[in-house]
């Protein structure tokens, strides 16, 4: 019986230890079999031009955007290569001068509709609000710092208007950092290829799901909207809460890598940080709602269990690799004072060998995900990996640690989903 119970928390931290290559590596498969095996709309975009315009909504959140909100509405208004469209704000209970800012390009832009909220309770607040006046069958979410491409409507169109496509509930669009000057910006370029894009494209390839949309661009249904009653108002990140909703109504979640959007990210530390703060906490506060439903019934949720199963184990490891590295750091001091220096060589070249190994893996995966974003015109930055895997793999595991208990906070009712715009620089208009 010991002998057993040893042999599986063995097999256990083997596992943990080895997650990050045996990961690197499915999203190497994954991303592969998107780019080869899975029959593509980009095939089709010849035709974009002559595509019919369904009436859509362009929904923008704005809480203290006084920065960027102009410069985005007139992009928004003047750019687009569509004509059927009105840009719906929400001025969520702003106290700069972003009300006046709107008010002022609503005599510009006849398209341009306000709606002021007076008091902030989060974005899936405002959001909420906007559905129920959105004059259009479509909706698509707009970050107040974000500009989608000139042709984005119409592609996105592109996704929801052939007879299969009737179950499609959202669509989400590629992200390209447009601050790429520091190193941070430049780092997030490979990230994005490499996290966002590659897992993507690889959660659609196997069974059509998706662990979060790109909140700062995406493209709803709004029937499918309404139908899982909207966004949830208790959860910090409505792009992640509102995927996993979906699926488990039993509607598609797409992504299209060649709708390109444009937008800052942090450029320092403490707002990178922030940030990923609040995407942890959001991911901990869904896989928590939907813990017993997958766990009760898994058959009747097949086609999500590999996102699941993706989910538990990455906050199974943060916690694995957190308390693991103070664990070698304690043993490294108490052996170095005991003066068993061999000890403490044998436990470098250990940690080493995992962390090459771990490096092979995440190269990998970094270099497929490049080449296939946007056909490998990113690949420049590749050189800014080790940044990357050194940073954003100590950042990531220690926010999921560090957000798991005010994620169970938020789940009790303790906690809001009130939001905070980050900090803004405008960004040139394309």
């Amino acid at each position: 019986m010991k002998n057993g119970i040893l042999l599986i928390v063995q097999s256990c931290l083997i596992l943990l230890s080895i997650y990050p290559i045996v990961g690197s590596v499915n999203w190497f498969i994954g991303g592969l079999s998107y780019k080869y095996l899975r029959k593509s709309k980009k095939e089709n975009l010849t035709s974009i031009i002559d595509i019919a315009e369904p009436f859509i909504t362009i929904m923008v959140s704005a809480h203290n955007e006084e920065i960027m909100i102009a410069d985005t509405i007139k992009y928004l208004s003047t750019k687009l290569n569509y004509k059927n469209y009105e840009i719906l704000v929400l001025n969520d209970a702003s106290t700069d001068s972003t009300l006046e800012i709107l008010k002022s390009a609503q005599k510009k832009f006849d398209n341009l509709r306000i709606i002021n909220i007076e008091q902030n309770k989060g974005k899936a607040h405002a959001f909420n609000i906007g559905i129920a006046f959105a004059r259009g069958e479509y909706i698509l979410s707009n970050d107040a710092d974000t500009l989608p491409e000139t042709n984005a409507l119409k592609k996105y169109m592109h996704y929801f208007l052939n007879s299969t496509d009737l179950n499609t509930a959202a669509v989400t669009a590629n992200m390209d950092v447009q601050n790429r000057t520091t190193l941070l910006g430049k780092s997030q370029t490979v990230e994005f290829s490499s996290i966002v894009g590659i897992i993507k494209r690889t959660q659609t390839a196997v069974n059509n799901s998706m662990y979060a949309y790109s909140g700062a661009n995406t493209m709803y249904r709004k029937k499918f909207l309404v139908d899982v009653g909207g966004f949830r108002q208790n959860r910090i990140t409505e792009d992640i809460s509102i995927a996993w909703d979906h699926q488990k109504f039993g509607v598609i979640p797409k992504f299209a890598p060649e709708i390109l959007f444009h937008m800052n990210v942090p450029e320092k530390l403490g707002e990178l940080y922030k940030q990923r703060k609040r995407w942890a906490q959001g991911g901990i506060e869904v896989w928590l709602t939907y813990f017993n439903e997958y766990r009760c019934h898994p058959i009747k949720h097949k086609f999500q269990m590999s996102m699941f199963l993706d989910s538990t184990l990455a906050i199974v490891w943060s916690f694995f690799y957190i308390f693991s590295s103070i664990f070698f750091l304690l043993s490294i001091v108490y052996f170095s004072l005991l003066g068993d220096f061999n000890t403490v060589w044998t436990a470098f070249i250990m940690s080493f060998i995992f962390l090459f190994f771990e490096m092979c893996g995440g190269l990998l995966q970094l270099i497929t995900a490049l080449l296939l974003d946007n056909q490998g015109v990113k690949m420049k930055y590749l050189l800014f990996a080790p940044l990357y895997m050194l940073l954003f793999w100590i950042v990531n595991p220690l926010t999921i640690v560090t957000r798991f208990i005010p994620a169970v906070r938020t789940l009790t009712g303790k906690k809001s989903g009130v939001w905070k715009s980050p900090e803004r620089k405008k960004i040139n208009l394309r």
